[in-house]
């Protein structure tokens, strides 16, 4: 397989020159996907919040919330483990766009707790243990980021894998949380259109062949011909591919609501 790093001219290629590419029905989804954001703001008023990865996806949604003053509240989960090129879009979202970020760690403790037991590689040992860091690091803060709210917003996308190729754009947990996914039936090339178009701020590590950023040493570089999330969990089974933060037993809702809803 082929490794992107090496190509002739592709450390001088960006992400936007790699991929974005305006498609037939790009506009009728960006116009979807708004209205499925006021709609979350609309029934969840004061309740909803996107958690935003800071990856690609995030980053146009978070464009779109403040773009279009939808009162959809931003928090995103600072691990501890993350690339320094992720926690720089901390503060460009928030001079860029006037909006706070709600910023979820980890409990000290807890992480202090769990690299004594089984040592920083533990996520490399087996899958439990790399789970287990996921809980620590991700599961329980974004449990606090979703307390006392009724409903989130993901940057979910059918493409990114096959755990995600039939997810709709809205469906409801067990707990009765609505969780909305506006960019499910977007393309890679539509996020990167969209990104182009509206100079959306982006992680530096797109440029770098990271099509899916999670924390730092469970991210590496894809090559050509592997596919979206194959840099994530790289020595993990295709099927073991979640961190536990999008599987769930959620159901989508009835057949006449999965439709976007109508334009304003």
């Amino acid at each position: 397989m082929t490794d992107l790093s090496v190509l002739p001219g592709a450390a001088r290629a960006s992400a936007i020159e790699l991929y974005a590419r305006k498609t037939t029905g790009h506009e009728f989804r960006v116009e979807a996907a708004i209205q499925w954001l006021k709609r979350a703001a609309e029934q969840h008023a004061g309740h909803v919040v996107l958690a935003n990865s800071l990856g690609a996806e995030d980053m146009v949604l978070t464009d779109l919330i403040a773009r279009h003053q939808i009162p959809i509240a931003i928090g995103t989960l600072d691990t501890g483990a993350l690339h320094t090129e992720t926690l720089a879009l901390i503060p460009k979202i928030e001079q860029r766009y006037g909006l706070k970020v709600e910023v979820y760690r980890p409990r000290e403790e807890a992480v202090v707790q769990f690299v004594r037991r089984n040592g920083e590689k533990a996520m490399y040992q087996s899958l439990e243990l790399r789970k287990g860091c996921c809980q620590v690091r991700k599961l329980e803060p974004l449990g606090r980021m979703l307390e006392g709210r009724s409903a989130w917003v993901t940057g979910l996308r059918h493409e990114q894998s096959r755990n995600r190729s039939d997810m709709p754009a809205h469906e409801i947990e067990p707990n009765g949380r609505a969780k909305f996914n506006p960019l499910v039936d977007w393309t890679w090339a539509d996020v990167w259109h969209y990104i182009a178009s509206h100079d959306v701020p982006y992680n530096d590590l797109h440029d770098q062949f990271m099509p899916s950023i999670g924390c730092a040493p469970c991210t590496r570089a894809i090559a050509v011909g592997e596919e979206f999330r194959a840099g994530r969990w790289w020595w993990e089974d295709e099927k073991a591919k979640e961190c536990g933060l999008h599987v769930s037993t959620a159901h989508p809702v009835d057949a006449a609501q999965k439709e976007a809803p109508a334009h304003a």
